[in-house]
């Protein structure tokens, strides 16, 4: 799940105890504060017995299963227990008889699932079943799963749209209602209090530990992008039409950041207690705005070994799958150096928190139109320049102001030459 995650949270059981499991069929999802996952199964038989409930927290590596596979685990139970077995208690054997879950039925009235060409949960499923939505209707769903597939989240979606549609506004008991959130408490009529969302609550905690752990300071530099907008407004259409997709100013500041690392590698490190760790590999994470008001940090795998055409491409991909929810955790993991887009939102300057383990983090600010003083040979004179702010945080524990001022100088420089005759292609 990445070097810096320990833990992870049971959201959802997607298997019950006496369920039959296939190979590399979904058995739970959990969730990190980078990514929710679908654990598949590496076996093939019966759950048996679960380990750890929904909403507990459990250490990467851990068993949180047992599934039996064609009575070797009842047969393991004649000899001895080991002293080195993981659960010294007795399993409890007989509920290998149950037989797996169906979801058909000889009632034409009730929905059965058995001719899909999807894959849906159980928990799904079961919703489905007590909303007495057919197959037909549930294969119309838009799923925001991976894969495309239909979530918990989804189907309540849909059921409250229907409701609404049907002017229904009460369920009846035994309907999807014993799977929604917790209603909102109203404290008063000026004001309300909300629960904060599990993404929401594992940023929260990341951010804390980060301003905890790493005493932080930020530099900041403007710099003329001039070159760089002119370039981009002459081969964007052409870029388009091209390759399918805009060519954003992000994987350019992804380039000079790549760049810079190199010229400065100490600045693409971790802390581990007393030592510090150089990476080799130059991994840059994007900071990306969810519809959900979340963000979420997808990582640009080995930049500095890209060409621009390829960066760009990266970019779009990675941007594209966080918005669909469709990132897998490899698309999380082994960050060296994160950037953040605060111009997007129209911002000038920010003053980020570090994204642990990494070090530093670079804010990139709007691109203004400014009056600036041009340097010639003939003299100086004003002129109209295209403007930006650039802020840096970093590590004050192993980044000092002289290599961080001096790393954030090196992008601004970087991208303040730009060659506006580049050929992209």
């Amino acid at each position: 799940m990445g070097e810096s995650v320990e833990e992870a949270t049971v959201t959802t059981w997607l298997k019950n105890e006496g369920d039959f499991v296939e190979l590399e069929e979904g058995i739970l999802e959990i969730a990190t504060d980078k990514v929710d996952s679908e654990v598949p199964s590496d076996y093939e038989g019966t759950l048996i017995k679960k380990l750890f409930k929904e909403g507990d927290i459990v250490k990467i590596g851990k068993p949180y299963a047992i599934i039996e596979i064609e009575g070797e685990l009842r047969k393991e139970e004649e000899k001895e227990p080991s002293n080195n077995s993981a659960y010294n208690e007795p399993l409890p054997i007989e509920s290998s008889k149950k037989e797996p879950v169906s979801f058909s039925s000889d009632n034409p009235l009730e929905p059965t699932f058995t001719e899909s060409s999807k894959f849906y949960s159980p928990l799904v499923k079961n919703i489905a079943k007590k909303e007495s939505i057919n197959l037909d209707e549930l294969d119309k769903i838009k799923g925001t799963g991976r894969e495309g597939r239909v979530t918990k989240k989804d189907i309540l979606k849909y059921i409250e749209n229907r409701s609404e549609n049907n002017s229904t506004t009460t369920l009846t008991k035994g309907t999807a209602s014993q799977y929604q959130q917790k209603p909102t408490n109203s404290l008063s009529g000026t004001s309300e209090l909300i629960e904060m969302d599990r993404m929401r609550k594992l940023i929260a905690e990341h951010m804390v530990a980060s301003k905890k752990n790493a005493p932080h300071v930020t530099s900041v530099v403007e710099i003329d992008v001039t070159n760089l907008v002119n370039w981009r407004n002459k081969v964007k259409n052409e870029f388009l039409k091209k390759e399918g997709y805009k060519l954003t100013f992000t994987p350019i500041f992804v380039e000079a950041v790549a760049k810079a690392i190199k010229d400065f590698p100490m600045i693409n490190v971790s802390v581990e207690g007393s030592q510090i760790r150089i990476k080799k590999n130059v991994n840059i994470g994007m900071a990306v705005a969810l519809p959900s008001g979340n963000l979420i940090v997808p990582v640009v795998k080995g930049a500095d070994h890209l060409n621009l055409t390829g960066m760009a491409q990266s970019v779009d991909n990675l941007t594209q799958k966080a918005r669909n929810n469709k990132l897998s955790p490899d698309d999380v993991k082994e960050g060296t150096f994160t950037i953040t887009n605060i111009g997007t939102f129209g911002n000038i300057i920010g003053t980020p928190i570090i994204n642990q383990p990494e070090v530093a983090i670079l804010a990139i600010g709007v691109i203004q139109k400014k009056p600036a003083v041009i340097e010639t040979s003939e003299g100086d004179f004003i002129g109209i320049r295209q403007m930006m702010f650039m802020s840096m945080s970093y590590d004050h524990r192993v980044v000092d102001g002289m290599l961080g001022g001096s790393f954030l100088r090196k992008v601004g420089d970087y991208l303040e030459n730009f060659d506006i005759n580049r050929q992209i292609w």
